[in-house]
């Protein structure tokens, strides 16, 4: 990436971390698919797993807790063997929110806002 397309892309970030960080899960499928369609290999595998965390919050905001159980493991299991790929996020600390997530789901536990991922920056 050049000067100007890293800078794109670490506003982009920026962005869609915000977005997804104040819930606005939605939104944050929008500016994380933008950022998608810009990348390849392990980069774009890591944003596609962060993609599906954010459709899998939005299902549970609704109430679908099997297309949200089913989609948060896809996208943690795309994000979980590439944690050493460093594109600003703590990815470690991401998968374990999301492992803690998924049991809690998949053991129909209650969940409470402490259980919302969320997504620190390097």
């Amino acid at each position: 990436m050049n000067d100007e397309s890293t800078k794109s892309f670490k506003d982009d970030l920026l962005t869609a971390l915000n977005l997804f960080n104040n819930h606005e899960w939605y939104e944050a499928h929008d500016a994380f698919e933008e950022i998608w369609n810009s990348l390849d290999g392990d980069e774009r595998q890591i944003i596609q797993g962060i993609l599906q965390v954010s459709v899998s919050q939005f299902h549970l905001s609704k109430g679908n807790l099997n297309g949200a159980t089913i989609l948060l493991g896809e996208g943690l299991g795309r994000i979980k063997t590439r944690t050493n790929i460093n594109i600003g996020i703590d990815l470690e600390s991401f998968c374990r929110c999301l492992e803690d997530l998924l049991r809690k789901l998949q053991y129909n536990e209650l969940l409470n806002e402490k259980d919302k991922p969320f997504l620190k920056t390097l």
